[in-house]
């Protein structure tokens, strides 16, 4: 006898950079066999593109599956252009469907980045926002980029973040904040086990009231 499965259920996890919501959606994602899409590798293509010479508008418009699979997506300068790309209210607008047909495909699926339950899926049936404090999202970050062999001193990363943090919060458009109806999730002192096992209690609640099954 089959699973019982609802037709469409979307989980929004929201938060700043290297808080952890990355690894929290696609652990969420494989533990109920949802679909995921880290958003924010869609700003950072686009802002590959952006610092190879392309209009921003330009790049979001010729933006293909496999620009996401590029090398180079989680470094440094891409992450600032992506900030600076994600401002532009045309960009968003090009990008919006693209993301919107990933959350709403039948099963289920799971989506993190910065404007997911406020802007892309508001009526998602569960939404996160992830956050940890400065120092612990320096210490995550700085650790990811010396482990992909990024040459970058703890305190540039620092200062990055805090760059990226304010403009993202800021913009007119679509900026970093938390749903009304979001879940805090503060990370600073858990383990990824115990981030995780917070994280699939609100999911599991949440689609058994859907009528999903318990996984």
């Amino acid at each position: 006898m089959a699973e019982p499965r609802v037709a469409r259920f979307t989980v929004a996890i929201d938060g700043p950079a290297a808080a952890g919501k990355g690894t929290i959606a696609k652990a969420v994602a494989v533990h109920f066999g949802f679909a995921h899409l880290d958003t924010g590798l869609i700003y950072r293509a686009v802002g590959r593109k952006v610092l190879g010479g392309m209009d921003p508008v330009e790049a979001a418009g010729s933006l293909l599956p496999d620009d996401l699979e590029r090398d180079g997506l989680r470094a440094p300068d891409v992450g600032q252009a992506a900030s600076g790309v994600a401002a532009n209210a045309k960009v968003r607008e090009l990008l919006v469907k693209f993301q919107r047909d990933i959350a709403h495909q039948p099963g289920g699926a799971v989506l993190d980045g910065r404007d997911i339950g406020t802007v892309i899926c508001p009526d998602a049936e569960v939404k996160l926002f992830v956050t940890a404090t400065d120092e612990v999202r320096a210490k995550r970050r700085f650790e990811e980029l010396t482990a992909l062999g990024t040459e970058i001193s703890l305190a540039q990363v620092r200062e990055d973040l805090r760059v990226r943090d304010a403009r993202d919060s800021v913009r007119r458009v679509a900026p970093t904040k938390r749903a009304e109806d979001a879940v805090l999730l503060d990370t600073s002192d858990l383990t990824i086990e115990a981030a995780l096992a917070a994280a699939v209690e609100v999911v599991q609640a949440a689609y058994l009231r859907a009528g999903g099954n318990r996984r």
